[in-house]
């Protein structure tokens, strides 16, 4: 079972990572090209880090002709994708990236830890991540494009299962339904109003002649624009938060906002220019210290839901739907996701947050806790409420049990094959090489022995 759960996933894991990586192994030539698809390539460091991915999650790795077959389809679905003029917007790219640079700042603990730990400079780092979050995006809406009808029937799902000899039924481990109601801390009225007397002198300075961006560089929270002075790129109207572009497009150009308070902090905003139904801004962001907020409120807030909970005249569902301040989760009734699935049951083993497998662990099926402190994804300090919904104990794989897991295996499986597919009538449309020191693995069906030496053998 787990050799086919690997190779399922594999296509859709190897190139896609959720954290970025800039190192390079002592005494290999990484970049040395080992595939060219069209004008694009795939390089030593490429498989060494797709493999290296499989490590550091404690995960078998799949040979190294499987993980290169999956880059050099990727590769070419993005050669495909500027065949059929596929692209994304700049603006997922600029959040998704931003959203990258805020998880590696709260996973070194400071931009200056960032720059030593990599030797490179901030705007270095963005600019090398910038591009593999394109590429990812793009192949990502490719394979939608491909897989876009693929569907699984239940008899699909007990054909699959019935497949697997009995004796080799993997062991399950316990799995959670668990649902969350978050309040954030909020900054009290000094913390505000020292944060906006900032912004004041701030904004006093460009005034007087200062330059916006060296500014925004300098003292702007936003990671993902600071590096650019500031500048979020071309914007398409209500696609940002409400004050902010509510404040932006009163503006004219060049002309500065008052402090504009939205959910990310506070802001200083500039007009840079509008185009039709876009516009152009660049901003100076301030944020409270989250470790410093005051968790009295949001504690009180959850005490009084919890008890309107317990005595049943609220369901725990509507209440994270109604006050829940946690987005991704409020519209399910504050139920959990599984990251890789999509589904709502969550293992209850090594990969569960550690906090949570902790409080879970001392508490009974249908039980909602205490407040509880918390810290979200993106750092903010947080007061949440768990409700332990239903527990799986650990067991063998069962059809009925497990058919929302079997069902995503046995969907994987079709859209990797309906890639398979896609890729097989496609290869003729671009120009593919590989290296001759892999030709034992069979890419695209085919030993690779009568591949053509690349040109230029491997780069400096």
């Amino acid at each position: 079972m787990k050799k086919v759960i690997s190779s399922a996933i594999l296509v859709l894991v190897a190139y896609f990572s959720s954290a970025p990586v800039f190192g390079q192994a002592k005494g290999v030539s990484l970049n040395k090209i080992i595939a060219k698809v069209d004008n694009y390539y795939v390089l030593r460091s490429d498989l060494e880090e797709a493999y290296q991915s499989y490590v550091g999650q404690n995960q078998t790795p799949p040979q190294k002709c499987q993980l290169l077959e999956s880059l050099v389809i990727n590769k070419m679905m993005l050669a495909k994708a500027e065949i059929d003029s596929v692209v994304v917007e700049e603006k997922l790219v600029d959040s998704e990236l931003d959203s990258r640079m805020q998880y590696m700042v709260q996973q070194f603990g400071s931009e200056k830890n960032i720059v030593e730990a990599y030797g490179k400079s901030l705007e270095m780092l963005k600019s090398e991540l910038r591009q593999q979050v394109k590429d990812q995006k793009i192949v990502q809406k490719m394979q939608q494009k491909i897989t876009t009808d693929v569907k699984v029937t239940p008899r699909e799902v007990r054909k699959f299962f019935d497949a697997i000899p009995k004796d080799s039924l993997p062991y399950m481990p316990a799995e959670v339904e668990v649902g969350q109601i978050v309040r954030f801390a909020k900054p009290t009225k000094e913390q505000k109003e020292a944060l906006r007397q900032r912004l004041v002198d701030i904004k006093k300075r460009v005034e007087a002649g200062e330059d916006f961006g060296k500014l925004a560089k300098e003292v702007s929270e936003d990671v993902g624009s600071a590096q650019n002075g500031g500048d979020l790129g071309f914007a398409k109207r209500g696609s940002m938060v409400s004050p902010f572009e509510g404040a932006a497009l009163k503006l004219k150009p060049n002309e500065m906002s008052d402090i504009v308070e939205t959910e990310y902090g506070l802001h200083l905003i500039q007009l840079l220019e509008t185009r039709g139904a876009e516009y152009h801004a660049r901003h100076i962001l301030l944020r409270p210290d989250y470790n410093r907020l005051d968790l009295t409120e949001p504690t009180r807030y959850l005490d009084s839901l919890r008890n309107l909970i317990a005595i049943d005249s609220l369901k725990f569902e509507k209440a994270a739907h109604d006050f829940s301040e946690d987005k991704n989760s409020a519209d399910a009734g504050g139920l959990l996701r599984d990251a890789q699935s999509g589904g709502s049951r969550l293992a209850m083993d090594g990969t569960m947050e550690y906090a949570m497998f902790q409080m879970l662990d001392t508490m009974k099926v249908g039980s909602i806790s205490a407040p509880l402190p918390y810290r979200s994804e993106d750092g903010k300090s947080a007061v949440r409420l768990l409700y332990f919904k239903s527990k799986v104990p650990p067991h063998t794989a069962d059809y009925r049990v497990d058919f929302e897991k079997l069902q995503n295996i046995v969907l994987t499986n079709k859209k990797n094959q309906a890639i398979d597919q896609w890729f097989r009538k496609s290869v003729a449309d671009v120009y593919i090489t590989v290296d001759p020191e892999f030709q034992g693995c069979r890419i695209f069906g085919t030993t690779q022995g009568s591949a053509a030496s690349l040109s230029g053998g491997g780069g400096n």
